[in-house]
């Protein structure tokens, strides 16, 4: 039986196997997330750095997508979206090989950007593959899927990593990545069939240098000021980073095929959509961390044991993913997104009332809500935008999505670790984010108040991305 997607006839197993290719690339992703932020205590011990370096072993990462996701996407657009999203697998695999042979922490974070180059062709075109796989009204239940796979992603990440990391080696949180990166790039190369227009268009080296650089100098200034707060050189890095934000911006105006697309934006359901997401990976991404920061490091908890408290959010996150999609098909993405935004929400305002001495049921509760609003909010989120952009513009939507996404991503961990420094001396901050990650009573209440501090200005993030959800318009998908 072969399923009719715009103008191509596509056999139902081409649509599967493209399917499962997808989900595949979302699973290693979210293993990679989960299982690096839980051996970030262990790898900070064995390689002999601190707090900021680590921290830099996920942002690394981020920042490296967020500046390429967009040029890659239209790379994808001009050559083949199929050929550049295999070739992401093959990346991500030999650079995952390679960060689990690193023996410093400089070697760590320079595999780790090999690994983002390909992780940034899987995900700023795995949203145009599915586009041109299926049309509007069933897009949505595939991103419920590819939810799915990232729930269920991070749910082996957080158990796999606390295994590995409590009792084999951190090393082994890279090397899971090789064996499944070598499957997928098999089956992508040999199933998937190019099916993109092939347009010509212009790359932005230039853009993305700047906002590469501006990037790189905010979050350097950012993460420093946690420990040392704001002094010449902190100010002076930041400065700098706001300075070539603002020449990137000067640049976007006057260049012809822009990093951002304007004219995508001037689409309320996308400029909606994308707003929404810049403002929950802002307010949402850094808590995980944070988490495990109080969970291994208030607590004492061993990786493994800490994992198991947030287990239940990823399950009931990765269930609900693919009838949140379907809903959305139906009725479009404003009210699916909007209450998933409002539970993730409900459930960081509950990670803001641990004490050093809570119950750690408490932590349980608020992973569930929070999963349970990532559950209805991505696969409504994500659909929302390919469903509604030209298709000759998948690629550059689906890597304008993920750019804005991942630079909420990036900031989210620097403005987090800086709040949560606000509520404490300089001296003892120094010590928390710079220095230790096991804490004595002192600092822990300290740290818990500060964490404390950093949720609740999640919580009001999260608000603002609801507006920005609410004020995106009706969609209609019936085709």
């Amino acid at each position: 039986m072969n399923y009719k997607s715009q103008e191509y006839e596509i056999p139902r197993n081409e649509l599967i196997i493209g399917l499962v290719v997808i989900v595949l690339g979302v699973l290693m992703s979210a293993i990679d997330s989960t299982i690096v932020i839980l051996a970030l205590p262990v790898m900070m011990k064995d390689l002999k750095a601190n707090i900021v370096e680590m921290v830099w072993v996920i942002l690394v990462y981020i920042l490296v997508v967020t500046v390429l996701s967009t040029q890659f996407g239209r790379m994808g657009d001009k050559y083949g979206r199929v050929r550049f999203y295999n070739l992401g697998f093959l990346i991500f695999t030999i650079g995952s090989a390679l960060s689990a042979a690193s023996i410093n922490a400089f070697m760590l974070l320079a595999f780790r950007g090999i690994q983002a180059i390909g992780g940034g062709l899987i995900s700023s075109n795995s949203g145009a593959v599915i586009a041109d796989l299926l049309p509007p009204n069933r897009r949505g239940q595939a991103y419920g899927y590819t939810a799915l796979g990232w729930n269920v992603g991070a749910i082996l990440g957080i158990l796999l990593g606390g295994i590995i990391v409590t009792y084999i080696s951190w090393r082994y949180i890279f090397l899971i990545n090789v064996p499944i990166g070598i499957v997928a790039t098999y089956v992508g190369y040999k199933y998937l069939k190019e099916r993109s227009p092939k347009l010509v268009k212009k790359l932005d080296i230039r853009g993305s240098a700047l906002l590469g650089g501006s990037l790189t100098f905010l979050l350097v200034g950012l993460t420093i000021a946690a420990g040392t707060r704001f002094n010449t050189f902190t100010e002076s890095t930041i400065a700098v980073g706001l300075f070539l934000l603002a020449i990137f911006a000067y640049h976007e105006i006057k260049f012809s095929d822009p990093i951002i697309n304007l004219k995508l934006l001037k689409n309320r359901v996308l400029s909606g959509s994308i707003s929404a997401a810049f403002l929950q990976a802002l307010a949402n991404y850094s808590v995980l961390f944070l988490v495990i920061m109080y969970l291994q490091g208030v607590r004492g908890l061993s990786p493994f044991d800490a994992s198991l408290l947030v287990v239940p959010g990823y399950i009931l996150g990765g269930v609900l993913g693919p009838f949140m999609g379907r809903i959305s098909d139906r009725i479009g993405a404003r009210i699916p997104a909007s209450l998933g935004l409002l539970a993730q929400s409900i459930g960081i305002f509950t990670y803001s009332l641990l004490t050093p001495n809570s119950q750690l049921w408490i932590i349980t509760l608020a992973a569930s809500i929070n999963g349970i609003g990532s559950g209805m909010f991505y696969p409504a989120n994500n659909s929302a935008v390919m469903a509604n952009a030209p298709r000759e513009h998948y690629g550059a939507a689906s890597g304008t999505l993920r750019m804005f996404a991942n630079i909420g991503m990036v900031i989210s961990f620097a403005i987090s670790i800086y709040i949560a420094s606000l509520t404490m001396p300089s001296y003892l901050a120094e010590e928390i984010f710079l220095g230790t990650s096991v804490l004595n009573s002192s600092f822990a209440y300290a740290f818990t108040k500060g964490i404390e501090t950093s949720f609740k200005f999640s919580v009001i993030l999260m608000f603002v991305a609801i507006v920005f959800s609410l004020l995106r318009g009706k969609e209609n998908r019936k085709k």
